[in-house]
């Protein structure tokens, strides 16, 4: 589902138009294929021959967007660009949607009529309740190419949410052409920060009367294809943002000139939402009783909100930005992220620990905060607990994360911290070294003559490392989370006779503990007398994926970790190494890598893997060298032992 409305705000009421735009006498021809320049077809599933954004600013509190959009869907994987999917809730309206569609000469097939369109609650599944709904326009064809054309227009009255004009967002699509206008008053100024855009494409300012008017265009620009371990399209492609200066929803004013200012409007909105009754107020005292420690106290606070409450998100107009009062959730025992730090909150501060809220953008591996253009970058909100020897984040929406601790979900980046005094720019604890996420692997595995094998497995993950198994614990049933480790696995006829995951919260980081059985048939592969194995038994890092021609994105590397694998071997009676894998070592920017298989005195045979990498960007020319460092690993990873029973 493609041409969607870039808002995150909600409709004022019905009235929706709908029809086809006026064709023209005759009905000529409209886009045809053929007009399309070779380059921009190259790679291509979707080509976007024109699309025209239009933002309107009436006033600080009231905005429209009007969008134009015309795609040629080349093939079936452009199908989604023949569908419109127009966002509206309690603050936005939706005041017109009209399509046509066109064969691959550009002739008129029909116009969107009421069949094509349903409409629909835009339920994200894990809110209690949301008035957010969608209108979707339906103009997909079975025969390719064909050409969809869209025009919608949505006035909103939450003015904290600008477009971001992004016209190749997705991967596979060209662009012939793109506007951006902006129509604002004089003493409301556009603020925008423009990104990659080609030479000759920079804003246009001009004034109409008492209106200031911001153009943009881009043309001619191919279809991309991401690189591997490149960057998110978005770092990648043309983008202009655009914010405000000042901003209203429901009423309620804010200036967004400054991250101060915005989390002033913040911090106001939700304050003097922290009262507590007096039977919490004395829950809370005798949680805390006897301790002096400010920590322990802020500790003990969260286990009993983690143990009380449970993350239900509620989004209804304001809502989505101010906090259910804390007795609220208090007597309910749930809340969304807002309403669960302003509990805690205010928990914490019955315990006489002071605590601020924060904004956070979250989501693994999501873009890094544009700290130079203060606009609502943020989709989450957390608790920041300063305290004298160091300051603890909490995650009020979980029931099981460890205390003070993010991870990959909202860790390493920046938050706006809530104030009185306004929003402050912080980051969140960052986990930077490869030690602070380990794995650490440790195997026995008896081997017998005919090849078959069994495996008994400790694991013990760290910090970013155990986030997943974090989430196979506590979200997935017991059925669910051995289809996961199967999936893990990835070894041919592998049963698993025993599972287990028990996680480790004392220490500065989580920990996760995995431990299993495994049968293996057929491991060994037999050959008349020898035996062929592969000593890395769960830890092969596979070849890096091929690319043609020239690298153009960076390298990013993500994750900062290390590996260690030990695996002992216990072969039949009689059989001996007649093969062994020679030593490897690499030592290189992206990391270092050791394997070492040997023959012990007693007979066994001992693996012993370990591989650190870096977290980090590198520039496009040195993705030959990563490339040859990772064909490289995951050749000395599939090195074999052979074992032979000597004649008899």
């Amino acid at each position: 589902m493609r041409v969607s409305s870039l808002f995150h705000a909600a409709a004022l009421g019905s009235g929706l138009l709908l029809g086809a735009r006026p064709a023209q006498a005759g009905n000529e021809p409209h886009w045809p294929v053929a007009a399309i320049p070779a380059a921009l077809r190259e790679n291509a599933h979707v080509v976007v021959r024109q699309q025209d954004d239009i933002i309107t600013v009436k006033s600080a509190g009231r905005l429209l967007h009007t969008v134009h959009c015309v795609a040629t869907i080349l093939d079936e994987q452009g199908d989604d660009w023949g569908q419109a999917v127009v966002g509206y809730d309690k603050l936005m309206q939706l005041s017109y949607l009209r399509g046509n569609v066109y064969d691959a000469d550009g002739r008129l097939l029909r116009g969107l009529r009421a069949a094509d369109t349903k409409d629909y609650s835009a339920h994200d599944g894990f809110s209690l309740y949301t008035d957010n709904r969608v209108r979707v326009a339906d103009l997909r064809q079975s025969r390719y190419p064909y050409t969809a054309e869209f025009e919608y227009e949505v006035s909103t009255t939450n003015t904290l949410h600008f477009p971001t004009w992004r016209p190749q967002d997705e991967e596979h699509v060209s662009v012939e052409h793109a506007t951006l206008r902006v129509v604002t008053p004089a003493e409301l100024p556009l603020r925008y920060l423009e990104e990659r855009l080609p030479s000759g494409s920079a804003v246009a300012k001009s004034q109409q009367g008492s209106q200031l008017v911001y153009t943009w265009q881009l043309q001619e620009l191919p279809a991309t294809e991401l690189e591997p371990q490149s960057p998110p399209l978005e770092e990648l492609v043309p983008t202009v943002y655009t914010a405000p200066t000042a901003f209203e929803v429901q009423g309620v004013r804010g200036d967004l000139t400054s991250w101060q200012g915005l989390g002033q409007w913040e911090y106001q909105l939700n304050q003097d939402r922290g009262q507590l009754s007096p039977e919490t107020t004395a829950k809370v005292a005798e949680l805390v009783k006897g301790i002096a420690d400010p920590k322990e106290r802020a500790r003990r606070v969260y286990q009993y909100l983690q143990s009380s409450t449970r993350y239900v998100s509620i989004q209804l107009g304001i809502g989505g930005y101010q906090a259910f009062p804390a007795s609220t959730v208090a007597s309910t025992g749930y809340g969304d992220c807002k309403a669960l730090s302003n509990y805690c909150m205010a928990l914490l501060k019955a315990a006489e620990v002071p605590s601020y809220c924060a904004l956070v953008g979250a989501g693994r591996n999501r873009a890094a905060l544009r700290t130079g253009f203060p606009s609502n970058q943020f989709n989450h909100m957390i608790l920041c607990v300063p305290l004298k020897q160091d300051t603890v984040w909490l995650e009020c929406t979980s029931q099981s994360e460890a205390f003070g601790y993010m991870g990959a979900f909202t860790g390493g980046r920046q938050a706006l911290l809530l104030t009185p005094q306004g929003g402050q720019l912080v980051r969140t604890p960052r986990y930077t070294t490869p030690d602070e996420n380990r794995q650490f692997r440790r195997a026995e595995v008896q081997i017998d003559e005919q090849g078959h094998g069994r495996a008994t497995v400790r694991t013990r993950s760290t910090g970013l490392q155990q986030d997943e198994l974090s989430q196979v614990l506590h979200q997935l049933s017991a059925d669910e989370q051995r289809k996961y480790v199967y999936k893990q696995l990835a070894l041919p006829a592998v049963t698993i006779e025993q599972h287990a995951l028990q996680p480790d919260l004392r220490g500065p980081r989580p920990a996760m503990t995995e431990r299993l059985t495994l049968a293996l048939p057929s491991y060994a592969s037999r050959t008349g007398r020898r035996l062929f194995l592969t000593p890395n038994l769960l830890n092969r890092l596979p070849p890096p994926a091929p690319h043609v021609g020239a690298r153009q994105a960076p390298l990013q590397l993500n994750l900062p970790f290390v590996d260690a694998d030990t695996i002992r071997y216990r072969v039949p009676a009689g059989y001996k190494p007649e093969s062994v894998p020679a030593p490897v070592q690499l030592r290189t920017a992206f990391g270092s890598y050791d394997a070492q298989t040997q023959v012990l005195p007693d007979g066994t045979v001992q693996y012993i893997r370990r591989l650190q990498m870096p977290a980090g960007r590198f520039e496009p020319k040195d993705y030959e060298a990563y490339e040859a460092f990772r064909q490289r690993i995951s050749k000395a990873d599939r090195a074999q032992l052979v074992l032979v029973q000597p004649e008899s």
